[in-house]
């Protein structure tokens, strides 16, 4: 009876497609990128699909389809392929930048909230508890922060249930733009809002602040890329699924399917309704508010199309803005119950206990629920300290935002590099493959290598290029810093372990 009831705890494959949804697809991405690039962003979604993502995703399957059983998620791939030392450093590094990324989100998250009650952002009058504007969001922060880790802890169940409901949010998002898009469409007899105009349509962006603009363009590229970041979180749910041999990887080829042309053809289908120059030339229109007004204009739209009077379609607009600002809160609450505890979990489960000081280390309901309070109270004092701590707090946030931006991927370039070990090792049983030569591995573990190297690259130098050295210098720094932190923090470890252990040559 027992097991019977572990594996009703277990991670089914539509739970396992939802949470990956909830931490790699960003609706956002597609209205922002169409307000940037028009459809000339497609193409950017394409290539970065073919060189990053879809063969990362593969080498994940893979992954996870070996180590079914390891609890680590990539801290235990890295390191069973190259090394403990290796692992542990990717890892540490990957770790600390969804640390800025929590405290970066816990505050902003409320922008949709507010779309969703008042139809649009007034997070800025807000006051609680005699707080106003920002001290007031970082407030709703903490308690959001404490929230989460408090309802995490309590086991995987209460984590599936919120990530499904925000995985199912995105779905639904997305299955109303693409519906509604072609109901315009038909409503409209055929005709695009923003027509195509040959093949430069997809070349050209009609947004001015982009055109001809090489370093911007270049930029765009890097924001196609991250946008498909985050698979690699999921990491450390091989071992909470059921059946993950087949589970894991088919959860992971779904899933990648459906974002690689999930992006794009949303993107497209925004131009269906959507004119750049009369709608999102506007000057009051940004990257805060972009998805709201692509999306009430979907609703005006499908009022328009159907004969509705000018007073109904603007309703809907705004009820179709109210829907947006609910379903991105849901989205955001579905990624922060995942990456409040999937990141951690790796870093934690994957090293030795003893790297940890104290109970650190120590597990509970299947989690690390210790290190998971340790990490809220960290979040919590710089939430805090951005809050109450005026400017200065405030230009060292984007300082560490800067030092953790290409930290955050180079975990990517660390498992592409570990997959042709992983192959090479016959001592590892691998049920599911899908580069079947060792040259087809080694090619496109380069190529995924090349592709993340090259963005960062652009993503480095373009601040610098546009006069913000500080900006350039610590997003090389970060890395540098993060690891040379890892390794003092693993040479400990293994000093004390000699100490004990003298004769060991382990």
């Amino acid at each position: 009876m027992a097991s019977k009831t572990k594996a009703t705890k277990k991670l089914n494959l539509m739970a396992l497609v939802l949470m990956i949804f909830t931490s790699v697809y960003g609706f956002n991405n597609i209205p922002r990128s169409f307000y940037k690039m028009g459809y000339s962003a497609i193409p950017w979604y394409i290539l970065a699909a073919i060189t990053f993502f879809v063969p990362f995703a593969l080498m994940v399957a893979e992954f996870g389809s070996a180590f079914k059983e390891e609890k680590g998620g990539i801290h235990s791939w890295m390191e069973k392929s190259i090394g403990p030392r290796f692992a542990f450093v990717g890892t540490f590094m990957w770790y600390f930048s969804y640390i800025t990324w929590m405290v970066n989100v816990a505050s902003g998250m409320w922008v949709p909230v507010s779309n969703a009650i008042f139809g649009e952002d007034t997070t800025q009058n807000w006051t609680i508890l005699g707080l106003h504007g920002p001290k007031a969001l970082g407030v709703l922060g903490m308690i959001w922060i404490l929230v989460v880790t408090y309802t995490s802890t309590k086991g995987l169940d209460k984590i599936k249930k919120v990530t499904s409901i925000g995985g199912t949010a995105v779905l639904v998002l997305n299955v109303f733009l693409w519906v509604g898009a072609i109901a315009v469409l038909i409503g409209n007899q055929g005709h695009l809002a923003q027509p195509i105009e040959g093949l430069h349509s997809f070349t050209q962006t009609p947004n001015a602040k982009y055109a001809g603009d090489m370093i911007a363009a270049l930029a765009f590229v890097v924001y196609a890329l991250f946008a498909y970041g985050g698979l690699e979180a999921v990491g450390g749910l091989v071992d909470e699924t059921e059946n993950p041999e087949k589970t894991f990887p088919k959860g992971i080829l779904i899933t990648a399917a459906v974002i690689s042309v999930g992006y794009s053809l949303g993107i497209l289908l925004v131009g269906v309704f959507t004119n750049w120059t009369a709608v999102m030339g506007i000057e009051n229109v940004n990257l805060g508010n972009a998805s709201y007004i692509v999306m009430a204009n979907l609703g005006q739209s499908l009022g328009s199309a159907f004969g509705a009077s000018q007073e109904t379609a603007s309703a809907l607009g705004a009820g179709v803005a109210r829907f947006v600002g609910i379903s991105m809160f849901l989205a955001l609450s579905g990624a922060f119950f995942t990456l409040m505890f999937s990141p951690l979990k790796q870093l934690i489960e994957g090293t030795p206990a003893k790297i940890w000081p104290g109970k650190i280390g120590e597990t509970k309901n299947g989690l690390p629920v210790n290190a998971m309070w340790i990490q809220a109270a960290v979040v919590c004092v710089m939430i805090a300290l951005i809050a109450f701590g005026g400017s200065t707090m405030a230009a060292f946030f984007n300082i560490l935002v800067s030092m953790t931006n290409v930290a955050m991927t180079i975990p990517y370039v660390f498992i592409a590099l570990a997959f042709p070990y992983f192959r090479k090792r016959q001592e590892i049983r691998k049920p599911f493959i899908i580069f079947k030569t060792q040259r087809s591995v080694n090619f496109w573990a380069w190529v995924v290598v090349l592709t993340v190297g090259l963005a960062n690259f652009f993503s480095i130098i373009q601040p610098a290029l546009e006069g913000d050295l500080q900006t350039t210098v610590w997003s090389v720094a970060g890395p540098i810093i993060f690891s040379v932190v890892a390794w003092l923090i693993y040479s400990r470890y293994e000093k004390k372990r000699r100490i004990e252990m003298p004769i060991s040559y382990e």
